[in-house]
């Protein structure tokens, strides 16, 4: 890497960080800056960023990442019920084992490539939802989801002679309760710090090597390379990146379900990746923050909302037009997230960043054909 691409570089992780960080400033006026919401931006922008290391990078599109979401879900609760309520062992195990979980998957799975390798990753991530869900109850606690409890060891925490009391205890990270604010601003520490190791892996010769997987694995390997370690791992940092966005999950809201291991958790992963941009730095992270923001604003509208938005209608009218509406929000907000992913797919196939590049693009060929002042005078 030369001198003015590690430039570049660092001034897109600065740019990067400080709209992260001044998020409950800028995100006011479209009243999302609630924190919540902006847990949700930075924890699926995470995931979003992690999955876009495998199938932005080598053209391996897994239906199954779910399945290391729910389990560093599951890993994290677990930490806080045996070992403490501080966040970062948690982390630390959720990261863990998500790895360990996806080398065993990926090691399977990668000897297929394609749809074989795509409907190997579904199906493994449908098996671990059905463990979680029925098999595994004493782990995972079936449907009803693996809570805290006041019977739980917590045995660091004894030993320190932290009591919790009659309550159930809050997750904290050295006493800082992982709730609101300070809970955002944990995700989107740790979501910065990932968005740096994406942008290593895409500026080395591992992810150049990934890079060129994705443009023709045949060729790589005529040439006698083994792609195969490199597709492993890959996968295994994918895996890693959703593991830990189940840990920040389970920090601010600590519980752990089997719906985050179900088939439409990967396919939401999915759309994000493509929505914003897959192979691109900064699509993932907005495609993932469009998605929650639209299913933020459009499932919260009901009948009473629509019929109140558009009362100034006769009332013949206003029951079509409503009837028609609700089908794209509230339950039915999908056939909006839907339409939306139709016209991308259809208007701009390299996502929301395409349609920035060609905004670009026209602003540079504009420039490049106004003439100077020198040739103006030439001419006339």
């Amino acid at each position: 890497m030369n001198k003015s691409n590690a430039v570049s570089d660092w001034i897109l992780l600065v740019v990067f960080s400080a709209v992260i960080l001044t998020m409950p400033i800028w995100l006011a006026p479209f009243g999302a800056n609630y924190p919540d919401l902006m847990q949700k931006f930075a924890i699926y922008g995470l995931f979003a960023i992690g999955f876009n290391l495998l199938f932005g990078l080598t053209g391996y599109l897994s239906f199954g990442h779910a399945a290391f979401l729910g389990v560093g879900s599951y890993a994290a609760v677990w930490s806080m019920k045996l070992l403490t309520m501080n966040v970062l062992p948690a982390v630390f195990f959720s990261v863990l084992v998500a790895g360990v979980f996806a080398f065993l998957i990926g090691y399977i799975s990668l000897r297929r490539s394609g749809i074989y390798f795509s409907i190997l990753t579904l199906a493994f991530a449908q098996m671990s939802y059905n463990l979680a869900y029925s098999v595994l109850t004493p782990i995972t606690n079936g449907e009803t989801g693996l809570q805290l409890s006041l019977s739980d060891p917590r045995v660091l925490d004894a030993a320190v002679g932290i009591s919790t009391g009659r309550s159930l205890p809050s997750t904290n990270l050295f006493g800082v309760k992982m709730s609101g604010l300070p809970g955002f601003y944990f995700c989107a520490v740790v979501l910065i710090i990932g968005f740096f190791i994406s942008l290593r892996i895409f500026r080395s010769p591992f992810g150049t090597m990934l890079k060129g997987i994705k443009s023709n694995q045949t060729r790589m390997a005529y040439t006698g390379l083994n792609t195969r370690p490199y597709l492993i791992w890959a996968f295994v940092i994918s895996g890693m990146y959703a593991g830990l966005a189940g840990a920040l999950m389970a920090s601010t809201d600590p519980l752990a379900g089997a719906e985050r291991m179900q088939w439409t958790a990967s396919g939401e992963v999915v759309l994000m990746t493509i929505l914003g941009g897959a192979g691109t730095l900064i699509g993932p992270m907005l495609g993932a923050s469009i998605i929650k923001y639209f299913e933020n604003i459009f499932s919260a509208f009901n009948e009473q909302t629509l019929n109140q938005a558009f009362d100034f209608l006769p009332d013949s009218i206003q029951g079509i037009v409503v009837d028609t509406v609700s089908l794209f929000v509230g339950e039915g907000w999908h056939l909006t997230l839907g339409l939306l992913f139709m016209i991308t797919v259809i208007f701009l196939p390299g996502g929301i960043m395409e349609g920035f590049r060609r905004i670009g693009g026209i602003f540079t060929r504009n420039k490049s054909n106004t003439p100077s002042s020198g040739a103006v005078a030439e001419q006339s």
